[in-house]
């Protein structure tokens, strides 16, 4: 056993007390999370909140964020503008007490905001605290008060006037600080223009500006719906087919608890409920979107039986069958929201669920009643879903692998490895049985499995399970990851924790790996998110230089060694097209040994976004996706044609 004991003395001296900001810029983490580019654009949300909760105080009409020259960020709100005068329990100005003072904030008594955004009132000090300087001035009272930090948070100057004004509202600019942000400082327009734009959806007439100014031409974007979530549903569904025009919303306050609802039935086969509590999304769900669905599923089941869409002998819709094909918003602005979950993004409150699901039933009930030819289109959908998924569930028990040591049942393309250890256990998804040949002898039969697909598997996103089931495809890879499908999906039964999709490095191979992440995004969508599918890089070239062997996985590469090797240098250059021109043992070295592989892990940071994405490549509208190849293919490399 390691020796933890510590050879000097323990006295009163030695208790550090952190003072100040010192406790974030020692702990970062606890504070934004991460240090990395998630935690660098955190510093923008956490001074967008304020500004957001003078929204919804209703002070506020217009927030602009900016990303100027430098990677320098500027807030700026035409709310009330942050108090400028003494606190009475820091004596310092209430602006510096904002900005140096963590947990100060208008946030946790009766009297500054009924509703807010922040999660823990230590928004803007967390900032100060991790930026290298920070400026703020205030628009009140018919003057511009101006304070700056630097170093960590600290002020430089006192709180002083520098000029008159008519208007008022408050300027935020900060600096992240690189000796914090190592690993980046630079920010992303697009994961900011995300979040302004799903701002605007939640917040409805409120305007949001962003605006990036580091190259000479600027890019704006102004966000501003009057609509609000009925705008945000009609945004989600527009590389849909509705089956409504109508949108289906509603809005209430009870208790102090302000819901709001938008929905809309469309022709695909998938569901897309985003919830959110005081703009926060909340990626778990929690009793907000409880009682959502349990008031669909209710009220939809009541409307079919009272008007005879479902029959006595029919036994009850379930909640999926009431939920394909539907888009959905659920916002609620809480005073009080109790967040818990893996990430803090599930919503705790338990009155939530009750009064979620009082003020959607009442409405949805309503709805149906007052809109009867909408009302019979939504029961074809969800009546025809059961159906579909009695088909499926018939269809589901020809995948299923009992245990992990079950062999029975295996494919029979299936070239399981001999570890019984998911932790350590890899599955290949190979194209076409050369490249399966290839990998079968190559590989490490202890860790790595090898199942080759004949050909393109089925496009997911123009069809229902039942269909998908009967590709024989798709149904071996089921089998052989275990975890069942539907209802019966259980990550606990994963067999392997990497999942490696390895095709071919050209278009064909491309469109497969689309097909197949289409796939297992929507209908098994937490192997992604849990981290455990990846797509192989296989290398591009073989530069044969003398006895050396070079792998080169991008033009980039051999150019470069082109270079070091010299004009006068002899070599041969081979380019692959396909795994199955390598032999057993290229193939290990490229692109399956441990050591030397390249392996992408997939993953999902913004789900609404993906959804938007493979909606547009992969539905069944046409014009989405000529358009996105119009504006693309100026940046396309390596075109096999």
């Amino acid at each position: 056993m390691e020796d933890t004991r510590v050879n000097h003395s323990y006295s009163d001296n030695d208790i550090q007390v952190l003072e100040g900001l010192e406790p974030v810029r020692k702990r970062p983490g606890m504070y934004i999370g991460t240090t990395s580019s998630r935690g660098l654009h955190h510093l923008v949300w956490e001074i967008v909140d304020n500004s957001i909760d003078e929204a919804l105080a209703g002070f506020c009409s217009e927030i602009k964020v900016s990303i100027l020259k430098d990677n320098i960020i500027k807030v700026v709100d035409n709310g009330r503008g942050m108090p400028t005068g003494t606190n009475t329990k820091t004596g310092l100005s209430t602006v510096e007490t904002i900005f140096t003072v963590l947990h100060a904030g208008g946030k946790f008594g009766e009297g500054g905001y009924k509703v807010s955004g922040g999660l823990h009132g230590v928004g803007a000090s967390v900032v100060n605290a991790l930026s290298e300087y920070l400026e703020v001035y205030v628009h009140r009272d018919g003057h511009i008060y101006y304070q700056r930090f630097e170093d960590g948070g600290k002020p430089v100057n006192t709180l002083s006037i520098i000029g008159d004004c008519e208007d008022t509202g408050t300027t935020v600019l900060f600096k992240a600080d690189p000796a914090i942000f190592t690993e980046t400082t630079i920010y992303d327009f697009d994961i900011l223009n995300q979040r302004v734009r799903e701002l605007a959806f939640l917040n409805k007439g409120l305007k949001l500006i962003i605006a990036d100014e580091r190259e000479e031409k600027i890019k704006e974007n102004i966000y501003h719906y009057e609509g609000g979530l009925r705008e945000y549903v009609a945004y989600l569904n527009k590389n849909k087919t509705a089956l409504h025009d109508e949108i289906i919303d509603c809005e209430e306050t009870i208790d102090g608890i302000s819901v709001e609802v938008a929905m809309q039935y469309n022709d695909s086969y998938q569901s897309n409920i985003y919830s959110f509590a005081n703009n926060i999304h909340t990626i778990e769900g929690g009793m907000h979107e409880e009682g959502f669905r349990a008031a669909l599923t209710r009220v939809i089941n009541n409307y079919g039986r009272t008007s005879g869409a479902l029959k006595e002998k029919d036994e009850n819709l379930s909640g999926e069958d009431c939920r394909e094909g539907l888009t959905a918003i659920i916002s609620v602005k809480h005073p009080n929201p109790q967040f818990e979950g893996q990430t803090k993004t599930k919503l705790g409150n338990a009155e939530v669920r009750k009064i979620s699901r009082t003020i959607f039933a009442n409405a949805l009930d309503k709805f149906l009643m007052e809109n009867p030819d909408v009302a019979k289109i939504i029961m074809d959908k969800v009546t025809l879903a059961s159906k579909a998924r009695m088909a499926a569930k018939r269809a589901r028990e020809m995948t299923r692998r009992k245990t992990a040591l079950d062999i029975a049942d295996l494919p029979g393309k299936l070239a399981d490895c001999s570890s019984k250890d998911p932790s350590e256990c890899e599955i290949y998804i190979v194209e076409g049985d050369s490249a399966g040949g290839s990998a079968k002898s190559g590989r490490d039969r202890r860790t790595q499995a090898i199942l080759p697909l004949r050909g393109k598997i089925l496009n997911v996103e123009k069809a229902r399970l039942e269909r998908i089931l009967s590709n024989a495809e798709i149904r071996s890879m089921i089998t052989a990851f275990g975890t069942g499908i539907g209802e019966e999906f259980s990550l606990d039964k994963l067999r392997y924790h990497k999942i490696v999709i390895m095709t071919d490095a050209d278009v064909d191979g491309g469109h497969i790996r689309i097909l197949m992440l289409t796939f297992l995004y929507r209908y098994l969508r937490p192997l992604i998110e849990e981290g455990y599918v990846y797509a192989a890089q296989p290398p591009l070239y073989l530069l044969r230089h003398g006895k050396e062997d070079h792998y080169l996985y991008s033009d980039y590469e051999l150019e470069k060694l082109r270079e070091e090797l010299g004009k006068d240098a002899k070599y041969n250059i081979q380019r692959y097209k396909g795994l199955g021109e390598m032999n057993p043992e290229q193939l290990w070295d490229t692109t399956m040994n441990p050591e030397h592989r390249i392996l992408n892990r997939i993953n999902v940071d913004d789900a609404m976004e993906a959804d938007l994405l493979f909606d547009m490549l992969m539905g069944e509208k046409v014009e989405p996706r000529r358009d996105f190849i119009r504006e693309n293919a100026k940046y396309v490399e390596n075109l096999d044609i």
